[in-house]
């Protein structure tokens, strides 16, 4: 990458270390975005998302950083993951594994039929995904809310239904990791997922199903959290 490029991302919460600088070098080379058109969209502790121009249109780059990730708390959760057994507690090999199962749950959430961003793909600390938005990003569902708020409702139900189904929980669901794209809801930040058969998946698909009924009932939709329960894992 050219020495201004490298300047002008410095300015971005000092997320582009060399390792980074070089990851991305990496994807840019091979086409998946463009290396002057990245654009932040959050600039958080552990990672960063970032849109850019890809070659149908605009994608998400979302980066782990390395030097300020809790692996600690990454590996309490990835190593009861029957797909990740064997994972040594090394922090670069947890956030790779991390990015890598993220990756991998938004493909088994596709396949059942929730809606996520579509994976695209992922590099070390770095994960390409579909962008979700019409000119700008889609804002999470605690900024924007439905203006219809049951149906929204029924298919983020519908949406922890089939992935339950599907053998999967989300394992993180809030207000937070949900896009309100036009009143309809997408499910993000899919790295804390992990099989139903997994210790602690039934104590997380509840307190998924608590958080989404606690912030309807905020806007008085009187949703019973045993009803929509046990609704959801019939």
């Amino acid at each position: 990458m050219a020495k201004t490029t490298k300047e002008k991302f410095k300015t971005y919460g000092n997320v582009f270390d060399n390792f980074a600088l070089r990851n991305l070098f990496n994807l840019s080379s091979k086409g998946f975005f463009e290396e002057d058109s990245l654009s932040p969209i959050s600039i958080g502790k552990e990672s960063n998302v970032f849109s850019a121009k890809g070659k149908d249109g605009k994608v998400i780059l979302k980066i782990y950083r390395l030097e300020t990730c809790d692996f600690n708390q990454m590996y309490k959760y990835i190593r009861n993951d029957p797909r990740f057994l064997g994972l040594k507690k090394q922090r670069r090999k947890i956030i790779f594994a991390w990015v890598q199962r993220e990756y991998r749950n938004l493909f088994r959430a596709r396949e059942a039929n929730v809606k996520v961003p579509k994976p695209i793909t992922f590099l070390n600390n770095v994960l390409v995904m579909e962008f979700i938005g019409n000119k700008e990003a889609a804002p999470k569902l605690k900024d924007n809310i439905p203006a219809d708020l049951k149906k929204c409702y029924n298919k983020i139900k519908k949406y922890i239904r089939n992935f339950y189904k599907a053998g999967f929980v989300h394992g993180d669901l809030s207000e937070f990791n949900i896009l309100n794209l036009n009143d309809n809801p997408v499910f993000i930040d899919l790295s804390h997922s992990i099989p139903i058969k997994s210790p602690g998946a039934s104590e997380l698909v509840e307190r998924d199903v608590k958080n989404i009924c606690r912030f309807f009932n905020k806007y008085r939709l009187k949703l019973k959290y045993e009803k929509e329960l046990k609704e959801i894992l019939s």
